[in-house]
């Protein structure tokens, strides 16, 4: 249960760092979104 509740809150972090509802804004907007994200990503991770 306990590897269950990890999983599930770093899941629950990373899907909201990068989910930016595609089907609400435009797509430029959503790029430079995606963009930011996969460069706090690589921040963190290296």
């Amino acid at each position: 249960m306990r590897t269950l509740q990890k999983f599930a809150s770093v899941h629950a972090n990373v899907h909201y760092h990068f989910n930016h509802e595609r089907h609400v804004v435009d797509r430029q907007t959503y790029k430079q979104r995606r963009s930011a994200a996969l460069a706090q990503w690589q921040a963190l991770v290296s």
